[in-house]
C-alpha cells in the first residue's frame, strides 16, 4: 500500500494534497470549460447538446459539492462516504464518456458544413468541447479506479 492510498477520505486542506482527490480540481476546470464551450455553441440538435450540458452541470455541481463537504470533514470518517465517493465518481465517468462521444458524433456531423464561415467557429468550439470532455472523461475514470481502490481498502 503506498502513502497516497489511504483507507478513509482526506480532510481539510488535506484533499488538495491527496491522491485521487486533488484531481477534484483539474476536473472541475475542464468540466467547466465543457460547460462553458457547449453553452457559448450554437446549439442545432437540442438532444445532443442538451445531454451534454445536463451531465458537465450536474458533475460540475456534484464535484464541487464533494470537495466543499470533503473539506468541511463532513464525512467524519466514515466507510459509507468512501461508497458514496466510488458511485459518484462512476456515474460521473460514465455520463461523461456518453457526453463525449455525442459531442463528437455531433461535431463530426457538423464538420461537413464547416467550410461555411458561419459554422467554422461553431465547429472549432465543438472540437474543443470533444477534447475537454474526453479529458473529463479520463479524469473521473481514474479518480474512480483510485477511489474503487480507496473502497476495496476500507
Amino acid at each position: 500500500s503506498s502513502a497516497t492510498s489511504t483507507s478513509s477520505l482526506p480532510s481539510g486542506l488535506a484533499v488538495l494534497t491527496t491522491f485521487p482527490d486533488v484531481l477534484f480540481i483539474p476536473e472541475l476546470i475542464f468540466g467547466g470549460l465543457v460547460w462553458i464551450l457547449v453553452a457559448a455553441s450554437n446549439v442545432t440538435v437540442p438532444i445532443l447538446q442538451g445531454w451534454v450540458m445536463f451531465v458537465s452541470v450536474f458533475c460540475f455541481v456534484m464535484t464541487i459539492a464533494l470537495l466543499f463537504l470533503y473539506m468541511c470533514g463532513a464525512h467524519g470518517g466514515s466507510s459509507s462516504w468512501v461508497t458514496l465517493d466510488v458511485i459518484c465518481q462512476q456515474i460521473a465517468a460514465l455520463f461523461y464518456l456518453s457526453a463525449a462521444v455525442l459531442e463528437a458524433y455531433f461535431t463530426y456531423a457538423i464538420g461537413f458544413s464547416a467550410a461555411f464561415p458561419e459554422t467554422a467557429l461553431i465547429y472549432r468550439e465543438n472540437i474543443a468541447a470533444v477534447v475537454f470532455a474526453f479529458v473529463a472523461t479520463l479524469l473521473y475514470v481514474i479518480h474512480s479506479i483510485y477511489s474503487l481502490r480507496r473502497w476495496k481498502s476500507s
